[in-house]
This record gives structure tokens, sequence and C-alpha cells, in this order.
């Protein structure tokens, strides 16, 4: 303890030290004792500076996550708990939720990465879902910087290490490679679970008169004040704070998960809720709360793994895999002889009460009782100063075609651009996830445009397609717009598989609130997500905050990372990328230019020609995004769809080179370009609500007449060629040999 003169039982000498340790401001701190109505213990002082920062408390970002609409006819369970539920008929559900763990990867990767999994796992088993999906988003700074490969290496093994371990599939990520992530990677972990609506279990207290049981792993020192330092910007002593990093066991997370998985079918308990950020502290507040009770906790009760842990310590431990079970009294027997089955330590360490105190006893002396309203619905909110940055004037402005010299030779241009590391193969990073274990995987990364896998263990055709997506170049330019692009990308990579959009979940990763110019950045992605969603009609039911994103002073871009959810009637339906069939037809179905301005703004083409993200990105129109997807629904539905990709990061050549690579045949193209629009524009430009499909000739004539009468923009690009075959026409000519060399590049393991 950093508390002078005081022990657990005494209260503190509060010092700027002390205060800094727990991550309170002097005013946080008189706001707590004008609350309490005196001195808070050491212990009251340890919680609230866990479930006041940002990381637990959303103090900087509440307000403006009200704007997300999180309701619709198929939600079960908006925000606020574990994880969001969807509806997927026939009794199902779906349970999903996505979160950050990037500070301590930035310090730790292996461990940090691994025990980001572990804790998204827990929140879908907890919630009485089965695992069945792993997803991640990844963002780190230039292959050419010093640390970056050895924070891909340990941060892709830790995910790849967790998630073998546990025997779910991680079947879909995205990695991005820019500057600003050179010394605060991004590390978003998504899990996805299903279940029977019946057994959902929540993380309540239920009442007074429950048992508190605490299973799993015994408790240790490391990750305390982990919810503290994800809520501190990176410096040159971050190093230090390796303490704060979690050790993962995926083995025992294994156990845990089947064990709770059995109890979620019985009746023996009232709720469940993982101990992560803030340990101890959240899960027992969190619970009370929710329940409308009160906790006694006796801390000498905990299982320890070190010597001479205090109350304080143990408390706001944030060892990994373990689990707080709120059980009905009378069934405590049936419960641990659960968890002795599947070789779990289980302890009964508390009780809930009537009242709302929550309270911490450590031998027979109590060291905190504090109301746990103080600590959820109490949170000290900040409306934070913003203002944009007088910068985007000059962006927005910027002509970046007269600053890119014209080119005839577009077949070099693509190479080079399947050579950058933003658009180059990935294998040797997803290939070391295991994306076919379960055997439910019916597309997995790099074979389609979202996952897909397949619910025959639940006696259903029915599939579910998932995607993570962010274009933080494009939120860097324009964080209103790149966030209503995130959301439509997301939502139309999981249409081109075939499945309907139902929900997303977000993770929104910025760098400090403190700093009017990234609260504007914070304030305008926040609209321009809740603004796509309602457009689109996709509710948000969960997700994650994640500030202070930023080192020395230097911010991370602005990552409102998106992951979507879509449902597929039949599973065997699933659309991939990959060009098969000699002789089909290729059609662009959308837009053949930009609402807007000429496509180059924060495009990858652009950014290769100019060294950095410059201009604006096109705009989203909403409603035409809304009318190609249920377009291509609906063909897909029919059955015409051969193969599909959607347009986006190189543009469309890049797109329809993805396409000849993930299959065996060549492509001759005949585009026809838009009038007025540059060549080099219309070939690697960038906008929205385009897809690409591949139709025979009845197909064809079918989508053709179904864009018609949905008053949409409908093109033939050219045609399926030969096995073994590059690209060739309208003067770009481009060997698929040349092709995989360029694209097959490193991604920095």
């Amino acid at each position: 303890s950093s508390a002078k003169g005081s022990d657990l039982n005494n209260h503190p000498i509060v010092d700027d030290r002390l205060l800094a340790e727990v991550a309170l401001s002097r005013a946080e701190y008189d706001l707590l004792v004008q609350k309490l109505g005196r001195v808070p213990t050491l212990v009251e002082l340890g919680m609230t500076g866990a479930m006041w920062s940002e990381h637990c408390g959303y103090k900087s970002s509440k307000p403006l996550l009200k704007l997300f609409p999180t309701s619709g006819p198929r939600v079960l369970q908006g925000p606020g708990e574990n994880a969001g539920v969807v509806d997927i008929g026939d009794g199902l559900c779906v349970v999903f939720k996505i979160e950050s763990h990037n500070h301590p990867s930035a310090v730790e990767p292996y461990q940090g990465a691994a025990t980001g999994v572990g804790g998204i796992v827990r929140d879908i088993f907890t919630m009485g879902a089965r695992p069945v999906a792993i997803l991640n988003s990844l963002r780190f700074g230039p292959l050419e910087h010093p640390r970056t490969s050895y924070l891909v290496g340990g941060i892709v093994a830790g995910i790849g290490g967790y998630g073998n371990c546990l025997g779910i599939p991680t079947i879909a990520g995205e990695v991005y490679y820019a500057e600003p992530y050179a010394d605060n990677p991004l590390v978003n972990a998504m899990c996805a679970g299903v279940a029977r609506q019946s057994e959902i279990i929540k993380a309540t207290a239920g009442g007074a008169g429950n048992l508190l049981m605490l299973v799993g792993a015994d408790t240790g020192r490391d990750g305390i004040h982990g919810a503290t330092f994800a809520s501190d910007v990176l410096d040159e002593r971050s190093e230090e704070r390796r303490p704060a990093v979690q050790v993962g066991n995926p083995f025992l997370e294994k156990l845990l998960m089947e064990a709770c998985l059995e109890l979620a079918k019985t009746d023996w308990i009232v709720g469940m809720q993982d101990l992560g950020a803030a340990g101890l502290t959240s899960s027992i507040v969190e619970c009370a709360s929710r329940g409308e009770a009160g906790v006694i906790l006796h801390a000498d009760r905990v299982p320890r793994r070190e010597q001479g842990m205090s109350a304080y310590e143990v408390m706001l431990s944030e060892s990994q895999e373990r689990m707080l079970v709120i059980v009905r009294p009378g069934y405590e027997a049936q419960v641990k002889a659960v968890f002795d089955k599947w070789d779990l330590h289980s302890d009964i360490v508390g009780e809930t009460t009537a009242g709302a105190l929550v309270r911490v006893l450590d031998n027979g002396e109590e060291v905190a009782a504090i109301p746990a309203r103080i600590l959820t619905d109490e949170v000290p909110i900040y409306h934070r100063a913003s203002a944009r940055p007088a910068w985007l004037d000059q962006e927005w402005a910027y002509d970046i075609a007269a600053d890119i010299p014209a080119s005839s030779d577009y077949a070099a241009t693509l190479l080079k651009l399947l050579a950058r590391p933003n658009l180059a193969s990935k294998a040797d990073i997803y290939e070391q996830y295991d994306k076919t274990i379960m055997g439910n995987t019916v597309l997995a990364s790099g074979e389609g445009d979202a996952a897909v896998i397949r619910l025959k263990d639940w006696d259903s055709r029915k599939g579910l397609a998932f995607k993570t997506d962010c274009n933080a170049a494009y939120c860097y330019l324009d964080p209103y717009r790149g966030s209503q692009l995130a959301v439509a990308e997301a939502a139309r990579n999981v249409a081109v598989v075939g499945a309907t959009p139902i929900a997303l979940t977000d993770c929104l990763n910025f760098g400090s609130p403190e700093r009017p110019e990234i609260f504007y950045q914070f304030e305008q992605s926040v609209r321009g997500l809740a603004d796509a969603c309602r457009a689109l009609n996709i509710p948000v039911i969960g997700g994650n905050v994640s500030l202070y994103n930023e080192t020395s002073g230097v911010a991370i871009y602005p990552t409102p990372v998106v992951g979507m959810a879509g449902l597929l009637e039949d599973a065997s339906k699933a659309i991939g990328l990959a060009l098969r069939h000699e002789g089909d037809r290729l059609v662009l179905l959308g837009p053949t230019r930009p609402a807007e301005g000429d496509g180059l703004g924060g495009s990858e083409y652009a950014t290769m020609m100019l060294g950095a993200p410059h201009g604006r990105p096109a705009p989203l129109d909403a409603e035409l995004e809304a009318r190609v997807q249920k377009v291509y629904l609906q063909a897909a539905e029919y059955g015409i769809i051969r193969a599909a990709h959607d347009v986006s990061d190189g543009g469309i050549v890049v797109a329809l080179a993805e396409m000849c690579l993930a299959g065996g045949c060549g492509i001759d193209l005949d585009l026809t370009f838009a009038d007025g629009l540059r060549r080099d524009a219309a070939l690697f430009g960038e906008w929205p609500s385009r897809i690409i499909c591949e139709l025979d000739a009845d197909g064809l004539s079918r989508l053709r007449e179904m864009a018609a009468a949905a008053n949409l923009p409908f093109m033939i690009i050219g045609t399926v060629g030969k096995p073994g075959g590059g690209i060739s026409g309208i003067g770009l000519s481009v060997d698929r040999d040349e092709m995989i060399s360029a694209w097959g590049g490193a991604a920095g393991i």
C-alpha cells in the first residue's frame, strides 16, 4: 500500500501518490467522502478507484452511448449484461460481445492478448451460452518499426494459444498497420456463443439469502489495478506495469466453461458473473446492483496462491479463470459437486443480504461498507469539451488527384497495392488459429467476406455469420463518415455471404477524452455509428469503450471497431469469394462512382502515393446501401450468386484480384468507366455500397431484372477466365504468379 501510517482497518492518510495508485483525482476523492459522509477505508478507496475508472465506469462516454439504438424485435438482452442476446428462431439465441485488451498487450503481448481472449469467452459462457466462435481486430505500427514484429508475434501467439487450447475456432478478424499504433497496439477480441433461450443466465445476486460461491483459479497478485491501468495513457514507464497484466490458463478455463454450462441447465443457481476488470470488486458490486441486494464478502475465505495477501489485494486482483456463482440456498452441495466433477476448487465466500450495502469482512473485521449505487449508478460523469481540429478543413479541401501524377501502368500499381501490409495476405497470421475445431465452420478467414458457422449441434439448418470491421484512416479523416462506413461495410460483408445482419457490438478505441480534439473524434464516431445503425435497422446490443490509447502524447487513429452478426436460414447456402466457373459473368451491383468526390480520400491507393492518408472519405448513402443489400440477399436466397465480394480497401481491381487469388480462375475485364472519373480513381478509388457478383447466364438475367425493379446501378465488368489465369483487359494485364508473389507478403511475424 502507498498509505502512510495506516492499515486496512484504518482510514488512510490520502496523499497524491495513493490517489495516483487508485487512479482517482482529488476532486473525485472529495466527492467520495461527500457521498459516504466519512473518510473511506483503504479497501473502499481501491474499490472506488477501480469502479470509477474509465474502463469500468464509462465516465466520459456514458452520455453519448445513450444515442445507440439498442432494441429491436430480435433483441432479448441489450447493453448492461455480460453480453448481448439476440433471438435467431427455433428457441435459440446468439450471445456475443467484443472487448479490448490494448494496454496489457502493449507491455506483455502474449499474456495480454491471451487473457483478452479468455475474458471475452467467459463473458459468453457466463450467460449460459456455449462459445462457438472467436474473432479479433488488431492494429500495429508499420512493419519497419522496431517493436512491430515483437508485438505481432506475441499477440498472435497469445490469441492462437488461448483459443486453440479452449477448443473454440478463431474464424475471422482484421489486421491493419499504421504509425499511430506503433507504441499502442490494439487487441480487440470478440466471442459469440449459442444457447437455448430458456438457459440464459444473468449476472444478478437475485435478492437476499443467496450464497456467493467463488470457483476456479486461486487468487494471486497478478492484475491488481488492471482496470485503472487500462484507463491511463502509456508512457516510458508503462513496462513497470507488467504486474497489472494477468496470466492465463486456458486449460483451467476449459474446465470452468464446461462446469458453468452444465450448471446453466439446472435451477440451482440464480446468476453468474466472471471476474474480469476489477476482479471480485466488480463482480459482487455488479451482481448486487442488478439484483437490488446487498452483499457480505468474507475476504479471508477467498483461496489465495500467494502468502500475505491483504484484503485490498484480494478485492482488486484480476487473476484469471475465476467465476462468481450466485447459489440458491440449499443447493450449495449440488453445485459444489458439479465443480468437483470438473476438478475445480470452489468456496462459499459470502452471501446476499437485504438492502444495498456491499460489505467486505476480513477475519471478522469490516474493512469496507459502501452502497453499491455509489460504485455503479453514481460514478462521476464528465461532459468533456469537444473541438473540431482545424486541420480537418484543410484535409476536406485537399485535391488529392492534383498531387497524384497520372499513370498508365495500372498493372504495376495493382501489384504495389497487393503488396501493401494492409492489403496483403494475412494467412501467416490466421493460419496460427484453429479455424475448424468443433466442426461447425463453413467459411473462415480468407474464404468469404464474413465467417460462417453452422448450428448442427443444435439440430438446426441455420447458420451465423460474423465480421469485425473498421477503416480507421477514414475515421481519422472524418470520424462521423468513417464510423458510418464501418457499420455499412460490416453489414455488407455479412450480407455478401448470404446472411441478414441482425445486430452488432462495438469496441470504441480512442485517445485521451480530456483532449478536446480527441473527444470530438469520439463524439462524432458515436453519432456516425448510431445514425448508420438506425438507417440500416441494426441494433447495438453491447460493447466496450477503450480510451487513453496514446503514448507520450501521440494518440491512435480513432478506431470504432464494429462486430457484426448475421443470420442464414440455411448454412449450406453460404457464399464464398473464390471464382471457380470459367465463362461466368462478373457484375457490379451498386454505384459506379461516389456520391461526392472521386473516391480517393482516405483510400489505400492515395495513401500509397502520398505517404499518408489524406482527403475525405466518400459519404454513405444509407438508403442506397440498404437497397443494395436487400436485392443482393434476395438473389442469394434464390441461389443465383455463385461467388461474391464487396468492394472496399484498394478499390474494384483489388477486390477482383482477391476473388481471382481465392479461387483458381483468371478474369477478363470489361469495365466501363463513369464519365469524368479519373481512371485510377475508377480502378482504385473507394466508396461504399458495391458488391461484385459471379453469375451464370440465367442468374445474370434475373439479377439484372431485380436491380432494375429496385432502381439499382448494375454493370457487367468482366468474365471469369481460364483456370490458373491472371487479370487482363482495359489495358491492364497481370500474371497470376505476379499477384501471388506480391500479395503473399509478410504480416510481421
